[in-house]
């Protein structure tokens, strides 16, 4: 059985380490004799000149043989091995055939042992990508979500991953968020991506903003509903630096990048502060806010006008619940014109309005920035 192109196609296909093929093969070609033979001891070696398996059976050199499978005299022993002696124990070369059925248990347990061995490889070369963003082609659709291609491996971009309505065309690039590296397969992958999550978009700020990669400029806090809307607080390390200012660049030179990858969602940047009440303000914009009155820990009750009230709610109640998340309390309304009466918020699906730039100038998307409202 001439092994050599096969072990030279493993290893320069699939990129596997020579030896550990070579130590596969042996094993399953062990364990196919072990089958047939199970009461014999086999050691099974490639021969890289032959390019063939040689397989040895243990055997003891004894005076006069009573067991062929386990015995040889002295005589053979000394024409196979010249140092062997009555007692010692040789290797002898294994001549008896194996069946159809143990050559397909060989089969079997090498193609498992392989696989295992791409696995650890897998793993090895994306264990220290893991929460970073990750470029891949997308490969096809799945019921589960999007096979991407990234290099020679397949990742799953899951549906729950996928930012809502955002278009995926099949051979088209991709960025997304190496979420979870797993050490084996579950199902037919390995890597597990996202792009709906908040920490993608945390992630991209780190890619297009050096001062962000660098630390100068920190991500406090990020809340996100993909497909509408992330809003992060942005604080500074250095007096000089304005951090929404960095964030944003001239003509919104380094936050259009992250928009358009984004799709038509929205980017708050909201400046650190230890005044509760300016961040519930910034928390609700594009609305203008007239007074904020913290309550106490878990709720914040703020009043604005009539027609204020649309844009901090937002669509269907979005922008007020990401500011609640933003800023850990349960935020209440007050109507100016009615102050005893609480605002439902739900009560009515109301469209959010984009605002002007003297409105709401942490407010972003590439419309706004760009006026070409390009999609990726």
């Amino acid at each position: 059985m001439n092994l050599t192109d096969v072990i030279e196609g493993l290893v320069e296909e699939r990129g596997l380490d020579r030896d550990k093929v070579i130590e596969i093969v042996c094993d399953g070609i062990r364990a196919a004799y072990v089958k047939r033979f199970p009461s014999i001891t086999f050691h099974i070696s490639f021969n890289r000149k032959s390019g063939n398996v040689d397989v040895f059976t243990e055997k003891k050199v004894v005076s006069a043989v009573t067991d062929e499978e386990h015995e040889i005299s002295l005589r053979r022993a000394k024409a196979l091995e010249a140092s062997a002696h009555i007692d010692s124990v040789i290797n002898v070369p294994f001549e008896e055939p194996i069946g159809r059925i143990e050559i397909l248990t060989a089969k079997q347990i090498i193609a498992g042992k392989i696989r295992d061995l791409e696995q650890l490889a897998v793993f090895n070369d994306f264990k220290e990508k893991q929460g970073t963003v990750v470029t891949g082609a997308v490969h096809k659709r799945e019921r589960a979500g999007y096979a991407v291609k990234i290099g020679e491996v397949l990742a799953l971009l899951p549906n729950e991953g996928i930012i809502p309505h955002e278009p995926i065309k099949i051979g088209h690039p991709m960025k997304a968020l190496l979420k979870e590296v797993f050490p084996s397969a579950r199902g037919d992958y390995q890597l597990l991506l996202d792009r709906a999550s908040a920490d993608f978009v945390k992630k991209l700020l780190e890619i297009e903003i050096p001062e962000v990669f660098e630390g100068l400029v920190e991500i406090k806090k990020a809340v996100r509903i993909p497909g509408y809307k992330t809003k992060l607080i942005v604080a500074s390390t250095r007096k000089e630096i304005d951090p929404v200012g960095t964030c944003v660049g001239v003509g919104g030179a380094r936050i259009k990048p992250i928009l358009r990858e984004l799709g038509q969602e929205k980017i708050d940047l909201i400046q650190a502060t230890d005044s509760q009440e300016k961040l519930v303000r910034s928390s609700l914009k594009p609305a203008e806010i007239d007074k904020v009155e913290v309550v106490d820990d878990n709720k914040v009750v703020v009043w604005l006008a009539p027609d204020q009230r649309s844009f901090a709610i937002g669509k269907m109640g979005q922008n007020i619940n990401l500011a609640s998340k933003l800023v850990g309390m349960e935020i209440q309304l007050q109507d100016l014109a009615t102050p005893q009466a609480d605002i439902n918020l739900f009560a009515q699906d109301e469209q959010e309005q984009d605002s002007s730039s003297d409105l709401a100038p942490t407010l972003y998307d590439d419309k706004d920035i760009t006026g070409d409202g390009d999609d990726q």
